[in-house]
């Protein structure tokens, strides 16, 4: 364990309102494959801008990218000034710690809008979308949502029920299905999802629910996970054969409902997506449309040919 991963290690323990992404022991849990570290600006017992990321190798080449199961990661400064200049020179001088890759790809939070400095330092970006929805009042919100959608969460009321269940293997049968139905093979394994699962299990930070009809069929699941601010709408499946009874929709405003009523939370992240049909959805619900940054950089330009 190098010095500057032991100190984030130890401003986490400190930090609990860090993004539950940005956690040490999630990290532990999702960095299969490559190894995660992180550069601190300032006094090591005491940083005021920290930037964990994560390093894999192949093919001869050292490159940074996203874990499995890691939404956001990216420059986290504590107390982040309103001035460009300040901000432009934390960020500066957190590039400047960062060790030589052959490439560099991740996504930042949706809180650090000012990516200058990368692009001032060769890197390109690219905006994504996820969409944050106010939940301190989930009757507000009901309303808010599209009188169809509405519709169909009355729907599903009227055929299924919630289970809630501590079941990862179930959970992640019902998952592959939704991808199996576009052709699809999950991008992680079996043995990758259960680690994730059994560390945000072990700290009391996820809730997976079922949607089962009066047959014992399951017709949906979701899997919702928190930090101390944040909910995120993680990961869902759905039966390909039931899904006209509306149970994912509804599912979902169950999800929500839980974030509220038993988390006392007041914001949920739907983790995107870029998908139309998806887009669509999380839009219907009432969500706001929020940019955050997709930056990398291909230093080594045989890294550079690849990727392209």
């Amino acid at each position: 364990m190098d010095e500057q991963q032991t100190a984030y290690r130890l401003f986490c323990r400190r930090q609990t309102q860090l993004p539950v992404f940005y956690q040490d022991w999630y990290l532990d849990a999702v960095c299969e494959g490559g190894s995660w570290s992180a550069v601190l600006l300032g006094d090591l017992h005491d940083p005021v801008a920290v930037w964990p990321f994560f390093v894999k190798k192949k093919g001869g080449f050292r490159y940074a990218t996203m874990p499995p199961f890691v939404k956001y990661m990216g420059p986290w400064e504590l107390k982040p000034s309103k001035d460009l200049g300040e901000q432009h020179a934390v960020l500066q001088a957190l590039l400047a710690k960062m060790p030589r890759l052959d490439g560099f790809m991740q996504n930042f939070h949706y809180r650090l809008q000012n990516w200058l400095p990368f692009y001032w330092n060769g890197f390109r970006q690219e905006t994504r979308y996820t969409y944050l929805l106010d939940i301190h009042d989930t009757e507000a919100v009901f309303q808010g949502i599209n009188r169809n959608m509405r519709r169909n969460i009355h729907k599903a009321e009227q055929q299924v029920h919630l289970e809630y269940s501590d079941d990862a293997h179930r959970f992640f049968a019902m998952n592959t299905l939704s991808f199996a139905r576009k052709g699809l093979k999950p991008p992680y394994s079996k043995k990758a999802f259960l680690r994730h699962d059994a560390a945000l299990a072990e700290r009391g930070q996820r809730q997976i629910f079922f949607a089962v009809d009066p047959q014992g069929r399951t017709h949906s699941a979701a899997y919702l996970i928190w930090d101390a601010h944040t909910a995120y709408y993680h990961l869902s499946g759905d039966d390909p054969a039931l899904r006209s009874s509306g149970a994912g929709i509804w599912i979902l405003w169950q999800a929500i409902c839980f974030a509220q009523r038993e988390l006392g939370l007041e914001c949920f992240d739907f983790e995107g997506s870029m998908l139309p049909e998806v887009e669509a959805i999380r839009r219907q619900f009432g969500a706001r449309q929020t940019a955050y940054s997709f930056v990398w950089k291909y230093p080594n330009p045989l890294f550079a040919l690849l990727k392209r």
